[in-house]
């Protein structure tokens, strides 16, 4: 199958990687240079959104957002007083923000004509005191003296006081500081420590998931240990997942952990995580598709498309791993990033065709086995089957309803539940891997059910009920004057059996 080769290609990947860098700020969103852009009459820059829980403690400063040596540098040859504002407002503030529209877009800064309409002060932010509460949304201003080419905006801890998505701008409403630059940095900080709100939950989350693949492995791997001298490919195949999820489980609780104590994200942990989860994700759909083609149960190779699984895979896992580093390595903002929806695409494209081949290879199966009459076989793989069904319909039913929550939900007012659509995914795959470790788990009798050569082993397969039920001597004497009435074709097909014309008795 040449799943080493993309094991290998991911190792590579994180060495690349973790040797590029070491950290990258988390909480702390950082500017470097970061440059102003025009946005209706006003030249601004997206300071960052996350969603921010109140104070634990009335009056306290346990959640906060804080401005920290930011300065705002103007080109050489400008001269004469410009003013700088930094803007933090809530998203249902997002109506106090700005008036009429202006060249076909609100208008963000404050007119001579706007002026006489809305009251707002001239060459400033339009802003409409919250009935709440009358400094919200709040404004930090700046102004460059005569001839000074830097201005230095006072630190200042800003405390948050109610549940809610914040919203930072930096604006600029004068045209002569066009080609302004601005560096430094803000902290934001919840009661709980420096993860953005959206991911809060999630450290909980992935301990649990962790303690979940740990119980699901003292399981199967004291049942791998009992029956090591039965164990198939298959049985090696489902212990290597299940060792991969614990490790990315681990890793991402560990990740987000320390990112909740230092509010720095290390690219190291996340890296090894999103690797570990990718190749996970890659070999589960690789070997659901090889056991559904019958290989290692039914079939002993795959023949020709060997080489087309394979590189199914490797671009499986290559569009997995990006989407993943894009979305989590140096990520801050709660409000999802654009270029996250161009990589969902070719995810979800080799996803459908994974789950087509899928069903395709086991329909033919399923075919083959009833025609051979192989039924003990035949009901593992409709178990699996259903299973597999199963798991495809509800997934489908919730990226309808992740569609439905992102399009009902266009500035992250919900934050607070979108965790959840994110850890929908981890608890499916769970689940069909619970099955899958159910319908084959390792026993006395697991050698049966490989593909075998011998008829005769074959025969006391099929009337072997369950993976743990002993097969009688009378079994065996039924079993062997039916063999002799039988006979076993031969055929070139990759996808035929050479077992395929024995009488099968429960």
């Amino acid at each position: 199958m040449r799943m080493w080769g993309v094991v290998r290609y991911a190792a590579a990947i994180v060495v690349l990687l973790t040797t590029v860098s070491v950290s990258v700020e988390g909480s702390i969103h950082t500017y470097n240079r970061a440059k102003f852009i025009p946005n209706g009459n006003a030249f601004l820059i997206h300071g960052g959104s996350e969603g921010l829980r109140a104070s634990s403690v009335p009056g306290s400063e346990n959640s906060f957002i804080r401005f920290d040596n930011i300065r705002f540098h103007r080109r050489e040859s400008a001269n004469g007083t410009g003013y700088v504002q930094a803007l933090i407002f809530e998203t249902a503030q997002r109506d106090k923000i700005g008036g009429s529209a202006y060249g076909g877009q609100k208008a963000i800064c404050c007119t001579p004509d706007l002026a006489k309409l809305e009251g707002c002060k001239e060459g400033e932010v339009i802003r409409r005191p919250s009935e709440e509460d009358s400094k919200w949304p709040y404004v930090k201003g700046v102004h460059f003296q005569e001839y000074e080419s830097e201005a230095t905006l006072e630190t200042v801890t800003v405390p948050i006081t109610k549940t809610g998505m914040y919203n930072l701008y930096f604006i600029s409403c004068e045209p002569k500081l066009e080609g302004l630059i601005m560096t430094g940095k803000t902290i934001w900080k919840n009661p709980t420590g420096y993860l953005p709100g959206r991911m809060a939950p999630l450290m909980t989350f992935y301990g649990f998931m962790s303690l979940a693949y740990v119980l699901l492995g003292l399981v199967w791997f004291f049942q791998y240990a009992r029956f090591w001298r039965e164990i198939l490919q298959l049985q090696n195949c489902i212990t290597f997942i299940i060792a991969l999820g614990m490790l990315e489980m681990a890793l991402w609780y560990f990740e987000y952990a320390n990112f909740n104590a230092t509010g720095v994200r290390s690219t190291g942990i996340a890296v090894w995580a999103i690797t570990f989860g990718a190749v996970k994700r890659t070999i589960s759909r690789v070997t659901i598709l090889v056991v559904s083609m019958g290989f290692g149960v039914v079939r002993p190779t795959l023949g020709g498309i060997t080489s087309k699984v394979a590189l199914l895979g490797a671009t499986f896992f290559m569009a997995s791993e990006l989407l993943d580093l894009v979305e989590n390595v140096g990520s801050i903002n709660d409000m999802p990033g654009k270029a996250r929806l161009f990589l969902v695409l070719p995810v979800a494209i080799l996803d459908a065709f994974f789950i087509i081949w899928i069903f395709t290879s086991l329909s033919k199966t399923l075919e083959k086995l009833q025609a051979r009459r192989l039924l003990v076989k035949l009901d593992i793989y409709r178990k699996f089957t259903n299973a597999l069904a199963v798991a495809v319909i509800v997934s489908v039913a919730w990226i309808g309803y992740e569609l439905y929550f992102k399009a009902t939900d266009p500035f992250s007012e919900r934050w607070q539940n979108a965790w959840i659509v994110g850890a929908f995914w981890h608890i499916i795959s769970f689940a069909l891997l619970c099955v899958i470790c159910a319908l084959w788990a390792p026993s006395q009798n697991s050698t049966r059910y490989a593909y075998s050569d011998d008829i005769g082993e074959e025969f006391g397969e099929e009337v072997t009920v369950s993976l743990t039920k002993p097969i009688t001597m009378a079994d065996s004497d039924i079993n062997n004057s039916k063999l002799e009435k039988e006979k076993k074709e031969v055929s070139t097909d990759v996808f035929s059996l050479n077992d395929d014309t024995e009488d099968k008795r429960e």
